[in-house]
């Protein structure tokens, strides 16, 4: 499902953009949200029409007054740079479609060695198989990444921050080589969401966010977003309708349902985990905290230029344990669940360990690594939780 506006953008601030764009109470018939349409057929009034295709919605997969108030919302949000948004069943079917739509057999893809795995795991897999060669480079290298370009590079994916190192990429000095090069800039921008980082305002030609996570919030939806520039938008559209993807009603009814109250809860993410961030860094068990918003993190400078705000993922390394101890520690918290996936109200942790799929840097971090998700719990609730798995670590180191 696709859908792009050329209509001047919207002076109005987010956190208002968000509550009032794609709402049409007079043609809801004086309720404040939209109808969730379920449907695949749509009739014509006349033969003429139908030869035409003369209608405002011409089938289910193609979109809905549904779909249409969503991507309405998502387009206010990511600007003016904004000329279109696609909806799709999850964040890889985002990535997967978005690769497919801009790549061909023979084209060369930049890849950040940082990027979500299973990003990397459709490059490695699908495109390969296709005929597409990826390289993957140092999310540090900047405009430095002019080295690797080919005469067949047709794209560079970035993701900042990495979604489990948390490196900082500079993306508007990867994005100005790029473009010289006639190359487009792709980013993963789930972390802070078009909210706390308009990626299209600072050279990305195509935002993708899996709003499975914080879109949704709530943990009970698959879901993915598509958002492109003027120049991109018809390479998406095109692939969105070839390949035949789309996002189910009821899902969508899911996202604009959540998207109302991003800025209230993505804010509070950031509050908490900003304050969950700097207690670990204080923590005798804790090595390095890996959080772009903290002063002491390699990228924060790039991160105070290029966002307002983070969201409540970040990583730890602890100080050298046995794995013992640490599964002693995850088998502890009660109020920090182990599950993947994150953005929704629960706080969650999961151990990881890059070395099982990085390329193009070493990681060598020193000791064990947690990601932890900090969601709208209490965070002193928190604390005392992750005090107990602590003292179960210490108790078994």
């Amino acid at each position: 499902m696709s859908f792009s506006n050329d209509g001047p953008s919207n002076p109005q601030k987010p956190e208002t953009r968000l509550v009032t764009s794609g709402r049409d109470t007079k043609g809801q018939r004086g309720f404040v949200n939209p109808a969730v349409f379920h449907g695949s057929t749509v009739l014509y009034p006349t033969a003429e029409d139908l030869h035409a295709h003369r209608a405002e919605f011409t089938y289910g997969r193609h979109g809905s007054p549904t779909t249409r108030a969503l991507q309405d919302v998502l387009m206010s949000l990511e600007g003016p740079q904004c000329a279109g948004v696609g909806l799709v069943p999850s964040g890889l079917a985002a990535i997967s479609t978005t690769l497919l739509s801009v790549l061909k057999a023979g084209d060369h893809l930049l890849v950040t060695d940082n990027v979500y795995r299973p990003s990397r795991n459709f490059c490695n897999g699908m495109l390969a198989r296709y005929g597409v060669e990826v390289t993957y480079f140092d999310p540090l290298i900047g405009a430095a990444i002019e080295k690797l370009f080919k005469p067949n590079t047709k794209a560079v994916l970035v993701e900042a921050p990495g979604s489990q190192s948390f490196e900082m990429t500079d993306i508007p000095a990867i994005a100005a080589v790029a473009h010289a090069r006639d190359a487009l800039v792709i980013d993963d921008n789930t972390w802070a969401t078009a909210l706390f980082h308009r990626s299209l305002d600072q050279g990305v030609d195509i935002s993708m966010q899996a709003a499975t996570k914080y879109i949704g919030g709530h943990s009970d939806i698959m879901f993915g977003t598509i958002s492109a520039n003027a120049k991109a938008w018809p390479l998406i559209a095109e692939g969105i309708r070839l390949l035949g993807v789309c996002a189910g009603p009821d899902d969508v009814f899911l996202a604009l349902r959540g998207v109302r109250t991003l800025s209230v809860r993505l804010a509070q993410h950031y509050r908490s985990g900003l304050e969950m961030a700097r207690w670990l860094a204080g923590r005798p068990e804790v090595l390095q905290v890996l959080h772009p918003a903290i002063e002491s993190h390699p990228g924060h400078a790039i991160w105070k230029r290029d966002f307002t705000g983070a969201s409540g993922l970040f990583s730890i390394v602890l100080k050298p344990v046995p794995q013992q101890a640490v599964d002693t520690l995850l088998n502890t918290v009660k109020l920090f669940g182990m599950g993947f996936s994150w953005g929704g109200f629960e706080s969650l942790i999961i151990p990881f360990d890059c070395n099982e799929y990085r390329t193009a840097t070493k990681w060598s971090p020193g000791g064990p690594t947690l990601r932890l998700h900090i969601g709208l719990e209490n965070v002193d609730d928190l604390k005392a939780d992750l005090e107990r798995g602590f003292a179960a670590l210490r108790a078994t180191a």
